[in-house]
């Protein structure tokens, strides 16, 4: 049996270790994954110090619009600017089902990089993502962290935010008449590095609430609380068997609870079928081990002062072959290749009492880039989501990007690893802590990935939403399907492929093609044009470079017509 306790083996960068000799908290080079794990806790080092926004400097929003996604900044002002100084953090996503262009994104507000007092920041969209609205934090002036965010069936949003005013607690704030204005706090028991996960199946179990935590920081006896009752109560707390930490709960298509964890042992996933009945206290099946050649790890270079990811669990709810399968993925530091950070998976078909061996599905060569804050996500069809931050280009070691895989045969194959982003350095910008948070919070729905975020392309941490088509056609103007047709022949092509289209009357078209990562290669046309059009394009960039064999995005954008293509050149 392979232990996850070893010690600490990650040197900090030079400039890491003169921050971290400075701040409140001092981290040792010998500190071992347990000892972070009993000592470690969210403190209020710094005292809150109003800050108004007002007075801060702007600068332009970070937004991206590519074929395939969109990236919009959250934490922005009135007008839509990025507030320069501040800071944001640990991010997590709800998203209403029954009207998908209301979401909602919470996380760690720091007013200003130069005190780590936090609160409940959160912000809302209600075209899709495409605009944002950063309100008033929860309870402002209260020392708030570790948000979490879910939904129910119904669309009712819930806001889990941890406290320590003067001993580490959790409070509850919903959101069920359709608005964007949270309630009240709801005490719901709790500690630090909580999860909560809500029941969103149609049996007896449905709307049920549960979260769990470190049992080492914890307001009560135990590790783990359930509301049966709208999130109104939570009742008392009860240890988790084999006791997880950082990891995140699932509830299946049947209403079975799912935790995973890292544990003494490793990687673990801990099993309830009671937890659903809200008139039995709640037991556990079972504790499986979960393989994935790895452990999660804390103190990397990339994130020197919190965690490189959590364990994430999640369930197939289709009606399709996957119904019942059972996945877990993390980014840990592998044991069989010492490499410092992949994205290990695994699934269980038999209800989680088993699993098969991992899969790796980063697809870089070498073994010393970090692929960390790895985050999966089920869509309701069965397709799996998987996000991480990667280093695999990176020129000073910590250089990261947004990289996105896609499964949608449970798990047999995955998509090529396709990067979302620019490189960035996570350690810029930091609110007098070494780490850019310990997790990112991604949801799917049949069509898209919805994800949650921070990064520091805008100069310091920003909250960003991405959304991701897996098919790589995103429109973003118009979400819903039209009839105009951009027709591309051949395709895939070699040497040259003809695009045609048809405008009535008269409008101004621009056609322009993009790479992967979104970055507009070549205009193919830019006028007034109608009625039936002919326009070929021979595999060059704007300079008349061939461009390497790969996938490429044409889109069109008339007056009143958008299209998107994929193409494929050989």
């Amino acid at each position: 049996m392979k232990f996850s306790l070893q010690p600490f083996k990650y040197i900090f960068f030079i400039q890491f270790l003169v921050f971290l000799m400075c701040s409140p908290v001092v981290f040792s080079q010998n500190i071992s994954k347990k000892d972070f794990r009993e000592s470690h806790h969210e403190v209020q080092d710094d005292p809150y110090i109003p800050v108004s926004r007002a007075t801060m400097q702007r600068s332009p929003a970070y937004n991206v619009t590519a074929p395939n996604y969109f990236t919009r900044q959250v934490n922005v002002d009135e007008n839509g600017n990025n507030i320069i100084g501040d800071a944001g953090n640990e991010t997590s996503i709800a998203i209403d089902p029954t009207n998908p262009n209301r979401i909602v994104i919470g996380w760690r507000q720091f007013d200003t990089v130069t005190s780590n007092f936090r609160q409940a920041g959160n912000g809302y969209s209600l075209d899709g993502g495409l605009t944002w609205i950063f309100q008033e934090v929860l309870e402002p002036g209260i020392f708030r962290s570790d948000p979490v965010l879910d939904f129910d069936a119904d669309g009712n949003f819930y806001y889990n935010s941890l406290t320590n005013d003067p001993d580490f607690f959790c409070s509850v704030f919903k959101i069920t008449d359709g608005s964007q204005n949270w309630g009240a706090p709801v005490p719901a028991k709790g500690g630090d590095k909580q999860w909560m996960r809500v029941d969103r199946t149609d049996g007896i179990g449905e709307g049920n609430n549960y979260s769990s935590w470190n049992s080492f920081f914890s307001t009560c006896t135990g590790a783990f609380t359930r509301s049966t009752d709208g999130s109104n109560t939570f009742e008392d707390c009860i240890f988790i068997d084999s006791d997880p930490v950082w990891g995140t709960l699932a509830v299946d298509a049947e209403g079975t609870l799912y935790i995973s964890g890292t544990s003494s042992s490793g990687i673990i996933l801990v099993k309830s079928t009671s937890a659903k009945d809200p008139s039995s206290n709640v037991t556990w099946d079972n504790v499986s081990q979960v393989d994935l050649d790895g452990d999660l790890d804390v103190f990397v270079a990339v994130n020197p002062a919190g965690l490189m990811g959590q364990a994430w669990v999640d369930v197939d709810v289709s009606s399709g072959p996957g119904r019942g399968n059972v996945y877990v993925a993390a980014s840990v530091s592998r044991f069989s290749n010492n490499d410092p950070g992949d994205v290990m998976f695994a699934k269980s078909t038999d209800g989680g009492n088993t699993f098969q061996p991992p899969v790796r599905i980063n697809t870089d060569t070498g073994t010393a880039a970090y692929q960390w804050f790895g985050t999966m996500s089920v869509a309701p069809n069965g397709r799996i989501d998987v996000i991480w931050l990667d280093t695999r280009d990176a020129t000073n070691g910590i250089d990261s990007v947004l990289y996105y895989s896609f499964s949608d045969d449970q798990g047999e194959t995955w998509s090529e690893n396709v990067p979302f982003s620019e490189p960035f350095d996570p350690s810029v910008g930091y609110p007098q802590q070494g780490k850019i948070g310990d997790y990112f919070d991604m949801v799917s729905d049949d069509d898209y990935a919805h994800l949650a975020w921070a990064n520091t392309l805008n100069g310091g941490q920003d909250v960003y939403y991405t959304r991701i088509s897996p098919d790589g056609i995103l429109n973003v103007e118009d979400f819903a399907t039209n009839n105009f047709q951009l027709i591309c022949y051949p395709n895939p092509f070699t040497e040259e492929t003809s695009l045609e289209f048809s405008i009535d009357g008269t409008e101004n078209v621009k056609i322009d093609v993009f790479d992967i990562r979104g970055r507009k290669l070549k205009t193919l046309l830019d006028e007034a044009v109608s009625g039936k059009q002919n326009i070929t394009w021979n595999g060059t960039s704007e300079n008349g470079a061939k461009l390497t064999s790969g996938l490429y995005f044409i889109t069109l954008k008339s007056e009143t017509k958008t299209a998107n293509l994929k193409v494929l050149l050989n």
